[in-house]
């Protein structure tokens, strides 16, 4: 069954007109404009498209008039050309030429306009009628319906590239300083562009929702407030809308559906879209450095908006389908280790190209600071089997500019053996999910002992001890933006994602919440009061637990979701973050609790280790860096750890910190005795004597059972002394010398 099998007379005998090209250069890839030969200025298009028998560049005008020119010129597969007259701002694409043959995974069709892979800006959104598709997306079997090619001319359904300037950033931009803030003293703050910013009333309404919205000091002052280092932005490379909910009258809003791993995602601009978001994402990020806050990407480059065989052409599938996708031994099929329908094919060396050249571009030219690798287990596999050894993590760990950046992990994929937390190699963070179940099963009283519990507090060195890897290997997280929220963590046992459309089907069942004891929103003084005492219980132990601490904005005022677990088509208020709670005075608490705490980890390296503990005895009198107590005042036997308990005492020695200062000179700190009881009646604590604290006893700094700071903090407590500790409470005593 040939391509030509759908073909409508309306799209045959276009002959649209020609535009004259040079020769150009190969490289860079994607479109660049420049002064060419005998001082002629234009712009030099480059495409990789192994395998392609011909490629024909699309330029559009503003009423959407196409243009379209052969590029004659192929070097090592790579077709290029240099169109004099064409300057930034001009919209383009690409048509590809070669065989459709399915079964053999070759899918080009020429009807079909193509997102260019190197854009750096996209002008226009993606609707997905059937003439987005290559096949026949509606063609009444079903079972061979991918292998049918459609003839109909996409471009009016598409969006389209844009030149942009590359070599002018604006002047604001020259001068930019990074923070360079060392990891063991961050303090991320994952936020969605938009939904940070939607609907906060100190941003004129007509930046909300944008990269200029995120760049304005309302935003940037709630984030210096709370003491945050780094923000770590959920996708903004350009991305497209599923189909599946378009038809329900929904969009992707979490925007992990990548399409152009250059070009900022388009719709986050207020300044525009031939080529100004650009520029306002860079001014974006300046502004965020001058407040001492670095810019951390969420990149999604294990799939692509392309989806399986039955999914859109858009891109990389016309291009060269089997070059860029891994597929199956069934080459009709594509292999899915991320639940997307399709996975990047990383080993090959031009995609590989293509994901470094992104990293590169976003580093050295838009500012970034980092990036946080989305279901990164799939780009760490070679053939089949996730490999440390792979391609992609060989190129990041010898490249000059991306070593030095943070690089952060999600490190698990859903195929074979793809949980692979702890296993990263050196210069990589991971998301430690084992921290975060850790701290959800110890407060909601799930925890058989609470073994597991202190090797996530003191910087997870079973998973991390390993090829001088240090403890801010570990993120340490209780929320991420997939989940529930902090509040509804404390508001939900079930999750309820009704508004998704998909019968509630979507979304994790293993929440591992509690709703202390009623479901959902409720007037019952009681419980709200055990929720909030819950909040302040797991803000507390993630900034006093050791590795690198990330909240979720709003997670510091309430941000609730009303149960939804997978919002992740929710650009509503569901999805959003709701400033007015900053107005509840109970919700202003726990923000300002969260900024107290976060100010106490930035004064105390003791809370911000850079190494491991030994706990091993320093000094003569016995003291060690890390301790552990029982409620009885003594130390933790074997047989403690493995006994059924909700009571533990973390003992943090200032005196004995690994390392020195710059200026080489050896770094002291308080010390800390952490107090943590997860039992609903009152607990009485015996406090260590000698060594730990002499005869200046104890102060409370942090005491979760009070609804108000100014109450717990400030008591002092001899040394042996015993002190009631509050049910489901975190408390934290300074040793005063």
């Amino acid at each position: 069954m040939h391509a030509s099998a759908y073909r409508p007379e309306r799209e045959r005998g276009r002959t649209p007109p020609v535009e004259p090209v040079w020769p150009g250069a190969p490289v860079p890839l994607g479109a660049r404009y420049r002064v060419g030969p005998d001082g002629v200025a234009g712009t030099n298009f480059a495409l990789w498209a192994g395998g392609a028998e011909s490629v024909e560049l699309c330029l559009f005008d503003a009423d959407g008039h196409e243009r379209r020119s052969p590029l004659a010129e192929s070097t090592d597969e790579i077709w290029h050309g240099f169109v004099p007259g064409v300057r930034p701002g001009q919209r383009y694409g690409f048509r590809v030429h070669g065989r459709w043959d399915p079964w053999t995974g070759a899918r080009w069709n020429p009807a079909k306009l193509l997102l260019d892979p190197y854009a750096r800006a996209v002008d226009g959104d993606f609707r997905l009628p059937p003439e987005v598709y290559g096949h026949v997306r509606d063609w009444p079997q079903q079972h061979v319906a991918d292998t049918v090619r459609d003839d109909r001319d996409s471009a009016p359904y598409v969006p389209k590239a844009v030149v942009v300037h590359d070599d002018a950033p604006d002047d604001e931009w020259q001068d930019d300083r990074r923070p360079k803030t060392p990891w063991a003293d961050s303090v991320i703050y994952e936020l969605h562009v938009r939904g940070f910013t939607r609907l906060h009333p100190g941003i004129p309404p007509e930046l909300r929702g944008t990269y200029a919205g995120l760049a304005h000091p309302a935003a940037i002052e709630h984030l210096t407030r709370l003491g945050v280092t780094a923000v770590e932005l959920l996708p903004v490379h350009q991305f497209a809308h599923e189909d599946h909910l378009l038809r329900r009258g929904l969009r992707n809003y979490w925007g992990y559906n990548s399409i152009g791993y250059f070009a900022p995602h388009a719709a986050y601009a207020a300044s525009g879209t031939a080529g100004q978001q650009v520029g306002e994402f860079r001014r974006m990020v300046r502004a965020l450095h001058d407040a001492g806050i670095e810019v951390i990407l969420d990149v999604v480059y294990n799939h692509t908006a392309e989806a399986g065989e039955l999914g859109p052409m858009l891109s990389l599938k016309g291009i060269d389908n089997r070059g860029y996708y891994r597929l199956q031994d069934d080459a009709r099929r594509y292999a899915d280790y991320t639940g997307c329908g399709n996975t990047l094919h990383v080993v090959q060396p031009q995609v590989l190209r293509l994901i470094t050249d992104s990293l590169r571009y976003w580093v050295t030219e838009m500012g970034v600071d980092g990036f946080r690798f989305d279901l990164a287990a799939a780009l760490a596999r070679s053939m089949h089997d996730v490999d440390m050894l792979s391609p992609f993590l060989a190129v990041i760990a010898q490249d000059p500019v991306l070593r030095r950046v943070k690089l952060i992990a999600e490190p698990w994929d859903v195929g074979n053996g793809g949980y692979q937390v702890g296993a990263f190699p050196p210069l990589w963070a991971e998301w430690n999910d084992r921290y975060r179940n850790a701290v959800r099963d110890f407060w909601r009283g799930a925890l058989p002992d609470v073994r597991d519990l202190g090797y996530r507090l003191s910087g997870s060195s079973d998973l991390y001890a390993w090829g001088g890897r240090r403890p801010y290997a570990s993120v340490n997280f209780v929320t991420a933006h997939d989940g529930f929220t902090l509040r509804d963590l404390v508001t939900y046992d079930r999750k309820h994602n009704e508004a998704n459309g998909e019968g509630n089907r979507d979304g994790t069942n293993d929440n591992r919440s509690w709703n202390c004891g009623a479901e959902g929103e409720t007037d019952d003084a009681d419980v709200l009061a055990l929720r909030r005492r819950q909040l302040r219980n797991m803000l507390t132990t993630l900034l006093l637990s050791t590795g690198v601490p990330m909240l979720v904005a709003g997670d510091e005022f309430g941000r609730t979701q009303r149960g939804n677990n997978n919002a992740y088509c929710q650009d509503n208020e569901i999805g959003w973050v709701d400033w007015s709670l900053l107005d509840d005075p109970g919700w202003r608490a726990l923000f300002d609790l969260t900024a107290r705490l976060i100010a106490l980890r930035h004064a105390h390296p003791v809370l911000r280790r850079r190494a491991f503990f030994s706990g091993r005895p320093r000094s003569a009198d016995g003291l060690r860096d890390l301790a552990w107590f029982t409620s009885r005042g003594t130390e933790m036997t074997e047989g403690d750890w493995f006994a059924p308990t909700a009571t533990l005492g973390m003992y943090l020695s200032g005196r004995d910190i690994p390392g020195r200062d710059a200026r080489g000179r050896r770094v002291l700190d308080d010390s800390f005795l952490v107090l943590m009881h997860a039992g609903a009646e009152e607990r009485d604590f015996v406090l260590p004597g000698e060594p730990w604290a002499g005869a200046g006893g104890y102060e409370v700094v942090v005491d979760t059972g009070v609804e108000e700071q100014g109450v717990g903090p400030g008591v002092s407590y001899g040394a042996g002394a015993t002190v009631r500790v509050g049910g489901r409470t975190v408390m934290l005593l300074r040793v005063v010398p």
